[in-house]
């Protein structure tokens, strides 16, 4: 067994009902294959296992695993299109990019660069749009199990109003999905999602061969996209005579295992809906800035009950960082005035970590560092004379630094990376900052 020592913060109780946020400036957390066994200060920690071995990681704050609840693999090489609206940026920059997965060896390029990005970003579970083609989403699994990320992820399905080339059939959609999901679902760490690209972009043949789908496949997820921006929700209404919601719900396809991206033109009936059904919204607050969508309206969410997590919505989000949406969530609430939530410190972490966690089921295994759960974390390290490290040593207390880590943190300085207790960033020690030894 193995102790971690650190500065260790995470919200094991909603912040958004009363939790606060939990600090230990020196604990001890006692792994044992994969599983936290034992918490506490570093001292009690100690004196009970004397003989375990010790790694030393008191030069920066260790928090739980990020979980990024919405992003798409194939866009990974297209961020930072900027000043266009949703329809006209999927049309010029995304959609010609994502049919360049057709080649395998193009889509297994963007795969291996993606899941290196999510690990260099902290990131350890994703809910990941796939690909049009299932070689590409076939490599995207490959390349999230060789890294050791928790990837919960399927084919992207449309037949109307994409490029030719993306579109397929409700029978190969199904034919397909299911022969990827017999290979990967429950493998592992990878787990099968059903993904309509968008109902704007599927009859209702098609949604109901994914609604077949995901009640053939126990335990799979269903994650699309909803209320993005005023023309898409006008044409949905057009297609669907209904809201967005309802284009979805009437086959079936809101549930407590369905996540929604964006949300941030709801109707008060879907809010009412999505928190009747258990349902997520995946809150992507740079994207919907650099889009133009709209001011995400967090309170008439948490109004409602309707669970909220985050997601970086690459490649119109502008990057992989949890933190730098987590800043961005908080900035867009500022910009609503008086109608805007001040967001707390641990409620950000909250949303980037225990709220994905609940949004993808996995609570139970990940989401904060409490005895029972597996050790998915990530270890902050920034270079000695940064703002970063500058505001971390000069922190009135454990609040303000995690302030601090929203408001500065970036990939550079995210030092180690573990899933299960396994290190998937920088898997050989290094000889400066952590070190790996034995305290007796």
């Amino acid at each position: 067994m193995t102790i971690y020592r650190a500065t260790v913060l995470d919200t094991p109780d909603n912040p958004f009902a009363g939790g606060i946020l939990r600090a230990e400036a020196d604990a001890g957390l006692t792994v044992d294959d994969g599983i936290i066994v034992d918490r506490g200060p570093f001292a009690a920690v100690r004196s009970r296992r004397p003989g375990d071995d010790v790694v030393d990681l008191r030069a920066g704050p260790l928090l739980p695993g990020l979980i990024d609840t919405h992003v798409h693999y194939p866009q990974l090489r297209v961020i930072g299109a900027l000043g266009m609206p949703l329809l006209e940026w999927l049309d010029q920059c995304a959609l010609p990019e994502e049919a360049r997965l057709a080649d395998v060896d193009y889509a297994r390029d963007v795969a291996r660069e993606f899941t290196s990005a999510l690990v260099d970003a902290g990131t350890t579970s994703a809910l990941v749009f796939g690909s049009h083609f299932p070689a590409a989403v076939e490599a995207l699994f490959d390349a999230a199990t060789e890294r050791g990320l928790r990837m919960t992820s399927g084919l992207v399905v449309g037949d109307r109003l994409l490029r030719p080339e993306l579109h397929t059939t409700a029978a190969r959609a199904y034919q397909d999905g299911r022969a990827l999901a017999d290979r990967w679902h429950g493998k592992g760490r990878s787990r099968y999602a059903v993904i309509p690209r968008f109902s704007l972009s599927c009859s209702d043949d098609l949604l109901d061969s994914c609604a077949a789908l995901h009640a053939d496949l126990a335990g799979s997820w269903f994650t699309s996209h909803i209320n993005e921006n005023p023309a898409e929700i006008a044409k949905v209404r057009e297609l669907f005579g209904g809201s967005y919601l309802d284009s979805y719900d009437k086959h079936g396809l809101v549930g407590p295992r369905t996540v929604f991206a964006h949300n941030v033109h709801p109707g008060d009936g879907e809010l009412e809906l999505l928190a009747d059904a258990g349902a997520t919204v995946s809150h992507c607050p740079t994207s919907n800035c650099a889009l133009g969508s709209g001011l995400f309206e967090m309170d008439r969410h948490l109004a409602n009950g309707v669970a909220v997590a985050l997601g970086s919505d690459v490649g119109a989000g502008t990057g992989l960082s949890l933190f730098k949406e987590g800043l961005q969530a908080y900035l867009v609430q500022r910009m609503r005035g008086l109608d805007g939530m001040t967001l707390t410190a641990a409620q950000l972490l909250y949303l980037a970590t225990a709220a994905g966690a609940a949004a993808l089921g996995i609570a139970d295994q990940v989401g904060d560092l409490s005895v029972g759960k597996r050790f998915d974390a990530v270890w902050l390290r920034p270079d000695a004379g940064t703002p970063l490290e500058i505001g971390l040593r000069h922190a009135a207390d454990a609040d303000a630094a995690v302030g601090k880590l929203f408001a500065l943190a970036t990939p550079h300085d995210v030092a180690e990376v573990w899933v299960d207790a396994i290190r998937i960033k920088n898997p050989a020690p290094r000889l400066s900052g952590m070190r790996k030894s034995v305290i007796v």
